[in-house]
């Protein structure tokens, strides 16, 4: 603790430039802020400060150090922050995002299922298939499926996702079964993205396979595409978690697995790391658990 205050004196000293404004900041005399100084440059072997009698000046050493105090002490609150909120009761309202049917499927009952254990805390969901601004939108938690970019989040790996390519067993008994991508080019093709008369599907592990297809039918929503699919009107290519059901069920059937790209990962995301408030480290702790525990989402579960 000597040495902890020996820091927090120091820090106080170069951010004020001086020994009287540290003084007065911490309540206490100025000799005793000089003595801690001196006995802290006394214990790490370095000198740390230049006294004039009219300023105070870091040396180089002194400059390092106060980041690496800063840094400490940063550290420090996070634990203690941490360590409180471990043991704190979850209250308040917690905001989510996920992708819509993603959230719908897999997110929404773990929702339900910490409301019933966390009697304090109200849930606001939105499920949308966008990349939401978690900061600006005021969102505490939230389920990314992709590779996340640089972007100061906490970020929890639950499972993995691939992208597939299926059709109803009546589209194939008429239309026959693609062997290889480059068949699809003689298919009638389901598009899930924006409207456009030529998309481009990639192929094989790295995706170096392209294959330009016509889709005469695109969707602007994923339940329409997958909808279409299971009708039987063409060959769509979705997630995996999006027609894990009718895959189960057998009104669609996986269809060139030996050329599928790589999965895609899915991670429980939040803004605040380990000084979250209780309310989103239960959650996050809940939604890891349940979701790495799930097979459809958590190859690795089965």
């Amino acid at each position: 603790m000597d040495r902890l205050q020996g820091m927090r004196v120091f820090v106080r000293v170069a951010e004020s430039g001086g020994f009287a404004g540290a003084a007065r900041a911490l309540n206490m005399s100025p000799p005793a802020v000089t003595r801690a100084v001196a006995a802290l440059e006394a214990a790490i072997g370095a000198r740390l400060l230049i006294r004039t009698t009219r300023s105070v000046k870091l040396t180089e050493a002194g400059a390092r150090y106060l980041e690496d105090c800063r840094r400490i002490f940063s550290e420090l609150a996070e634990a203690e922050a941490a360590a409180a909120g471990s043991t704190a009761a979850p209250t308040g309202t917690l905001t989510l995002t996920a992708p819509v049917q993603f959230g719908r499927l897999y997110v929404l009952p773990v929702v339900t299922d910490y409301l019933t254990h966390h009697s304090a805390v109200a849930v606001r969901t939105l499920f949308l298939d966008r990349i939401v601004n978690m900061v600006e939108e005021g969102i505490d938690v939230g389920v990314r499926i992709g590779h996340l970019a640089d972007s100061g989040l906490t970020a929890i790996r639950v499972g993995s996702v691939r992208r597939v390519v299926c059709a109803a067993p009546r589209y194939l008994e008429r239309h026959g079964m693609p062997t290889a991508p480059r068949d699809l080019r003689a298919h009638a093709v389901i598009g899930s993205s924006n409207p456009g008369s030529l998309s481009e599907w990639r192929f094989g592990r790295e995706q170096r396979t392209a294959v330009a297809v016509q889709s005469r039918l695109t969707c602007n929503t994923v339940d329409a595409a997958l909808a279409a699919a299971v009708e039987g009107w063409g060959i769509a290519r979705l997630l995996s978690y999006q027609v894990a059901p009718a895959l189960a069920d057998g009104r669609l059937r996986l269809l060139l697995e030996e050329h599928e790209a790589a999965p895609v990962p899915i991670h429980v995301v939040s803004p605040e790391g380990r000084r979250a408030p209780a309310k989103v480290r239960a959650f996050v702790d809940l939604a890891a658990t349940r979701l790495r525990a799930d097979p459809r989402v958590n190859p690795a579960a089965a």
